[in-house]
């Protein structure tokens, strides 16, 4: 209790050194669009346009803005309504009423705060200032070059919609909302960052979702006091479990179908302006092996799938070091003629088999890194081309064996078989140490270093969630959409501890038509 309100007492601190110079708007428009330029006046594309009545050289209202975050079409028509009702050289109270009933132009807001004023002004409206009047009203008139709505780049499907997110956080979650057409979903906003003052959106649908869990994530976001959101990895930080672990406990997708398939499962998203990646919690670690498309392909296709990428994920994490603890300290595990052949290879390499390995390792790392970030038209070539040559002349110059070229290679693969971007990366990171311990104890080694990472993955929770659920806590129910993802009609219930709040998503007595139909004697001749 008492550091929850340190938090808070931190928290109004914080948000009471920001906010403590925010004054009143003067009803004066001189003193107005002086305050404006003062603040803003350095800015190039900061604009302020005044108006006033014919034969009168003094301004009774003016409109500001900063070019580039407006849409010009909209504003152009802004401009044209507020001139027809200056040059009828109506009195700043008229036109103070007519704000207020009539503009045709988008949605108005009163403001009646500095603060607010020039926050509305950075986030693309166009504030209107009337001589007299003590708000300003702030149109929405947003608009500029946003990206469209497109494909994802990082989690792609054979089956299944092909939008992604953008890095509008309007958009984003008007695609959750053509997803979910459901009063119940639930769109909780803030701000984070002193100066980007960037958009947050939490949600979750009610009925589903654990308010407790809903409660905590909301503390820690508003726990966060920093000067900068640019993305949501610095959310993730900020609010993640497991601090001190490689394994994330948060997930990150730019589908829309993912998101409103954590929702209706009773996980919550948390959106943030400027990224397509939305954050998915509370998570646990066979969430990070799943693939929206395992839903929309047959229920043993997909469970076959998923067996792939979890042996693909123990390929990654221990081959190399099981070759490396094989050829070095446990020959006798090996075939006879496995173990001539390796041995004939690694006959005139210089190097040990960790050095050896760990060299071919970061050779990758280096293409890999190199690929991504070469110029698209090149990239590709570049990593190919680079590793087909430079690992022939490895080979070729005695440097490495053609059996380690194998290894790492086919651990590289299985490691992009992993649909998560951050759960491959944690898996990059752990390989290496569990080369070291294999090069320096053998087979002992791995399990020193292999028998911490499991304790640590059963120890650690997701916003209170265990993130081993189903297998550590054994939970019966959740095994149908574990490894192995049950038919669709025989996923009756969501699953426990996340979504125990709503648990039924279909009816209970449904079979499959194979089991309804009548039975019928088939005739050949009919």
């Amino acid at each position: 209790m008492t550091d929850k309100t340190d938090n808070n007492q931190t928290r109004n601190s914080y948000e009471n050194e920001n906010s403590r110079h925010s004054k009143e708007i003067s009803s004066s428009l001189a003193q107005t669009v002086s305050v404006l330029r003062q603040k803003m006046g350095k800015s190039t594309d900061f604009i302020i346009r005044e108006m006033s009545v014919p034969l009168s050289s003094t301004p009774i209202i003016a409109v500001s803005y900063i070019d580039g975050l407006i849409d010009p079409q909209l504003l152009a028509k802004l401009m044209e309504a507020l001139s027809v009702q200056v040059s009828e050289g109506l009195s700043p109270i008229h036109i103070e009423a007519w704000l207020g009933t009539q503009l045709p132009v988008g949605s108005l807001t009163s403001l009646y705060t500095e603060d607010d004023m020039i926050g509305s002004i950075l986030e693309g409206a166009a504030v209107i200032i009337v001589d007299g009047s003590v708000q300003v009203f702030a149109a929405a008139i947003a608009g500029g070059a946003r990206r469209a709505v497109e494909e994802p780049t990082s989690q792609s499907v054979i089956r299944g919609p092909k939008e992604g997110f953008t890095e509008d956080i309007s958009t984003n979650i008007a695609l959750l909302r053509r997803k979910i057409k459901s009063p119940d979903l639930c769109i909780e906003s803030l701000r984070l960052g002193k100066y980007t003052q960037t958009k947050i959106a939490v949600s979750y649908i009610q009925g589903i979702a654990d308010p407790e869990i809903v409660q905590e994530i909301m503390r820690r976001l508003n726990s966060i006091e920093t000067d900068s959101i640019l993305e949501s990895g610095y959310i993730e930080e900020f609010i993640q479990d497991g601090v001190i672990s490689s394994f994330p406990t948060i997930y990150s997708t730019e589908r829309p179908d993912s998101v409103a398939g954590g929702l209706l499962e009773g996980v919550v998203a948390i959106f943030v302006d400027g990224t397509p990646f939305v954050l998915l919690a509370p998570v646990t670690f066979f969430r990070f092996f799943t693939s929206s498309e395992d839903y929309y392909e047959r229920y043993d296709l997909s469970s076959f799938l998923r067996m792939i990428r979890l042996g693909s994920f123990l390929v990654t994490l221990l081959l190399p070091a099981l070759y490396i603890a094989a050829t070095t300290f446990q020959q006798e595990m090996l075939p006879t003629t496995l173990l001539i052949s390796l041995a004939a290879q690694r006959e005139s390499i210089p190097l040990p088999a960790l050095l050896e390995a760990l060299l071919m390792e970061l050779t990758f790392e280096i293409i890999r890194e190199a690929g991504i970030r070469m110029p698209r038209a090149i990239g590709p070539a570049i990593s190919i081309v680079g590793a087909l040559v430079l690992g022939q002349a490895a080979v070729q110059a005695g440097l490495v064996s053609a059996a380690m070229v194998i290894v790492v290679s086919f651990t590289a693969i299985a490691n992009f078989v992993i649909p998560s971007i951050t759960m491959a990366g944690a898996v990059r990171l752990l390989r290496f140490g569990l080369m070291i311990l294999a090069g320096s104890f053998g087979m002992y080694g791995i399990l020193i270093g292999f028998v911490p990472i499991l304790f640590r993955i059963v120890s650690i929770q997701s916003f209170g969630i265990p993130y081993f659920m189903t297998l550590s806590p054994v939970n019966k129910t959740n095994v149908k959409d574990l490894i192995i993802r049950a038919p669709w009609w025989k996923m009756k219930t969501r699953p426990e501890l996340i979504g125990d709040k709503n648990k039924h998503r279909q009816s209970t007595t449904r079979k499959p038509f194979a089991q309804q139909a009548a039975k019928r004697e088939y005739d050949p001749l009919e």
